[in-house]
């Protein structure tokens, strides 16, 4: 499995839009959709500092991953763009490949 997590500062009066396009029937998860391999995505808060958020995204490979962004870049980047107002902060906290058993 490939997954990458994602950490974001959310401005108080866009937390209910931010939540709606990240949560699981959110825009991200249906453009995520469209591509093989696609696992899903969890949307956590904190319960700390409620500005923060964080996403993770499951793939079965990275190929899979490389291969959506290959195919669906220019959604991704709009959709990206529309959500830049949302957020304070975003930053990709990493990529990780198969996981320890």
């Amino acid at each position: 499995m490939y997954t990458i997590v994602w950490a974001y500062k959310v401005a108080p009066e866009k937390r209910s839009e931010f939540e709606k396009i990240y949560a699981a029937d959110g825009a991200w998860v249906e453009l995520f959709k469209k591509g093989t391999g696609y696992l899903g995505t969890d949307l956590v808060h904190s319960d700390v500092l409620p500005e923060n958020y964080a996403t993770v995204d499951r793939w079965e490979s990275e190929a899979d991953y490389q291969a959506f962004l290959a195919e669906w870049k220019d959604e991704y980047e709009k959709l990206d763009q529309q959500c830049q107002e949302l957020t304070e902060e975003e930053t990709c906290l990493g990529r990780f490949g198969k996981g320890f058993s």
